[in-house]
């Protein structure tokens, strides 16, 4: 396939964001003329997760798929250069060129950070990438990461989460009193302070020995998949659903600013077309592997469980409370919050109609064992 068909596709493939995954050249066909460039990527998660973990080396190999080998990017795992929870000021600081993360680990440094990636009763993965792509969500966010030196790009969905793994059962809001859980977000783990948990920021390679020493009674991950790998069903078996703080959850390649804007144009064209690639690639894999893994989970004695009513309305009336008081003093938090809020309300009206009728229709022919 020829360079300039290429890149014809890969502008398509933006476009689409997670609806198709862009064609890449083919690898013998160098990008004549242009430099070799060799970058360092640090992530979030430890190579045993081949789908986070596996997602960055994804985009590194159509990086370099689509020049001919002139536009290396080396992968690091998590501690190999910095800790998972520090890439985004490994990438602003210069220590690396780029990183492959979860947003919302930067809460601290200001909350707005959480709306690249998940918010408590966000959206599904579909309606994230529409808001993302076609809705104003990525420009908003890429002038806020302005003033962290970075540019970020789309790349990798889990999709909706599993609410986590406990110790004992989960019935009630009283039930939550003083639990120690380890919880991603930030700001759902402001929502689960208001309920009552004591909420914990642990990075994925980390919650199992918390887990097994006690240190946390609880602890979610992602889902079936990459939790049945770390082996958290073999110390907490009360497995809850849905994770109503990530209906899904985007990762981002972060790029430092001044990296970014000295790659050739072309070299920004495979770079986001590769990391759109990857948002396809991820969901899907994700949505092909979690049912095998779910099963075998139940299977080997875990308690599948979900959340009651209860906890679920409390956690949205508690998760409106975290909102209300956030907008009231963060400026930047206002401006996303209302722009993604408004978009939600449209999207979950639109699955109303048509995508949610299809599901629950399914899931109830599903439980009747006609399909």
């Amino acid at each position: 396939m020829q360079r300039r068909s290429f890149l014809k596709k890969a502008g398509l493939g933006l476009a689409a964001g997670a609806v198709a995954a862009p064609a890449i050249v083919n690898a013998q066909a160098p990008a004549a003329g242009l430099p070799t460039i060799s970058w360092r990527m640090t992530c979030s998660w430890p190579k045993s997760l081949d789908t986070l973990y596996g997602g960055a080396e994804y985009v590194s190999k159509r990086v370099a798929a689509a020049t001919g080998g002139k536009f290396n990017i080396k992968v690091f795992a998590a501690g190999e250069i910095v800790g998972g929870l520090q890439v985004l000021d490994a990438v602003q600081n210069g220590t690396v060129e780029c990183g492959h993360t979860a947003t919302y680990y930067y809460f601290g440094k200001d909350p707005t950070f959480a709306f690249s990636c998940a918010v408590p009763f966000g959206m599904n993965a579909r309606g994230q990438n529409a808001w993302m792509y076609h809705g104003g969500g990525l420009e908003l966010m890429r002038e806020f990461f302005k003033d962290y030196n970075c540019m970020q790009i789309p790349a990798g969905n889990t999709g909706c989460q599993m609410g986590g793994w406990f110790r004992k059962e989960i019935k009630t809001v009283a039930d939550l009193k003083g639990l120690k859980f380890r919880i991603g977000s930030v700001i759902a783990g402001q929502v689960m302070a208001k309920l009552g948990a004591v909420p914990q920021q642990i990075a994925g390679g980390d919650i199992y020995p918390a887990l097994e020493k006690g240190t946390i009674d609880a602890a979610e991950w992602v889902g079936p998949y990459d939790d049945q790998k770390l082996g958290f069903n073999k110390i907490a078996p009360h497995y809850y659903y849905p994770g109503w703080w990530e209906g899904s959850a985007t990762l981002h390649t972060f790029i430092g600013l001044d990296k970014w804007n000295e790659l050739p144009k072309s070299y920004q064209t495979i770079l986001r077309a590769a990391c759109a690639d990857t948002n396809a690639w991820m969901t899907a894999k994700y949505d092909a592997e979690n049912p095998k893994a779910l099963r075998e989970l139940v299977a080997s004695g875990t308690k599948l469980l979900p959340f009651s009513p209860q906890i679920m309305d409390a956690s949205l009336a508690a998760a409106n409370e975290v909102y209300a008081e956030t907008v009231a003093k963060n400026a930047s938090f206002k401006k996303v919050y209302e722009s993604m809020t408004a978009f939600r309300r449209e999207e979950v009206l639109w699955f109303r109609v048509a995508e949610g009728s299809f599901d629950s229709f399914m899931a109830r022919q599903s439980a009747a064992n006609k399909l």
